[in-house]
């Protein structure tokens, strides 16, 4: 099958999904590029793989369609022209166990969304529970930077205060990450079975019904700068708290 005109009802519809509220209602979204689509199969949330005409380019998938450069252009958020686009559904993510968790407090650019959700799973977390005002998981720019680890570690969009005291009655140590009333990121005990680990806004950091919460607040020790951008500090910490 071909669509080779940027006009077609269909490539429309997929150009939407640009746009959260549109990803929203269909639950679906875009990637784009091998790599990222190869990652995308293994988990069954690929619906339809668009492939650049002339490219050789072979999937084992049941739905593709070569397609036009300018259908190419008109989906894709690439200054250079991509070769291959996927639309997906929606990832069901398997109910698996919350003993090494990741809070993020109104953490905003997508950038760091995906870095943070990529180390995570880098570093053996289960799970990143964001606010619902930080930077949405199916945000292109999001899905770039994890890299493909969203399709391997539960994501979720909650209530995170609600969340932090459930885990807590569980059991689990919760620890903010702050630069007043916290102690040095390396005296912390580390050997807890169970660990949620809390990073914040980029101008304003964790909140403070958030801190509130929490068990401990900590920070990076560092010998010039008093704070990190929020997805290198999450890197060290998660990399002190690995498995």
């Amino acid at each position: 099958m071909e669509i080779l005109s940027s006009n077609n009802v269909k490539v429309k519809t997929w150009q939407k999904y640009h746009i959260k509220k549109h990803r929203d209602k269909d639950n679906k979204f875009l990637i784009e590029g091998e790599h990222l689509i190869q990652e995308a199969l293994k988990v069954n949330c690929v619906e339809v793989i668009l492939i650049r005409k002339g490219v050789n380019t072979k999937f084992d998938h049941s739905q593709i369609i070569m397609v036009s450069d300018e259908v190419m252009r008109k989906l894709s958020k690439n200054v250079s022209l991509v070769d291959v686009i996927a639309v997906c559904h929606k990832i069901k993510y398997q109910q698996n166990k919350e003993e090494r968790v990741i809070f993020l407090d109104d953490v905003q650019d997508p950038g760091n969304v995906g870095t943070i959700i990529r180390s995570a799973h880098s570093f053996g977390f289960d799970c990143v529970y964001l606010s619902k005002a930080s930077a949405d998981m199916y945000n292109e720019k999001t899905i770039r930077s994890t890299q493909g680890a969203l399709f391997h570690i539960r994501i979720e969009t909650l209530d995170i205060l609600d969340k932090i005291v459930a885990l807590k009655a569980e059991g689990c140590i919760v620890y903010a990450t702050a630069l007043t009333n916290a102690v040095g990121l390396s005296s912390i005990d580390k050997t807890s079975d169970s660990v949620a680990l809390v990073f914040g806004n980029e101008g304003v950091g964790v909140s403070k019904e958030v801190i509130q919460l929490c068990d401990q607040s900590v920070f990076v020790e560092m010998s010039t700068f008093e704070s990190l951008n929020v997805g290198i500090a999450a890197g060290i910490c998660m990399y002190e708290f690995r498995k």
